[in-house]
């Protein structure tokens, strides 16, 4: 089932990405885990749109929109919930808003999935965010 997210789901969202940063090698942290969790009770949640899969009772993933609307500030999902066709099942539930996303040069399954969902490489960066790494640009309609 796809939900708009409640900020009781902060904790598990932040938990997916957390998750994610610790199972990725080329992915540094920048922040501490319990930091990533108060930025998206305080701030993700309560400032964008974002979109949760849930199963059982349980968040196995999210869509985030920023609030230019245009923008997906994150997509991810627990590692045992990919494959399943949730990732186009959020993308769909922001279908409407989003035409441009980032994501790092180095995630090569992510480049892919974009593609496969109509985004297209529009350009890159060198790395100016955060984490330091090489990013690109994705587009629809733009």
């Amino acid at each position: 089932m796809i939900r708009s997210a409640v900020p009781e789901d902060a904790r598990a969202c932040a938990s997916i990405l957390n998750d994610w940063i610790d199972a990725t090698p080329w992915m540094p942290r920048v922040h501490p885990p319990d930091d990533v969790e108060r930025h998206y009770r305080e701030s993700v949640l309560p400032q964008q749109r974002v979109f949760v899969a849930e199963h059982d009772g349980r968040i196995d993933g999210f869509v985030a929109v920023a609030a230019d609307g245009e923008t997906v500030s994150g997509l991810y999902l627990a590692p045992e919930a990919r494959g399943r066709g949730l990732g186009p099942a959020l993308l769909d539930a922001v279908r409407e808003g989003p035409q441009r996303l980032w994501t790092f040069r180095t995630n090569e399954g992510a480049r892919r999935f974009y593609a496969r969902e109509g985004f297209h490489e529009v350009r890159q960066t060198e790395g100016d965010n955060e984490e330091g790494l090489l990013n690109i640009l994705f587009g629809r309609g733009i």
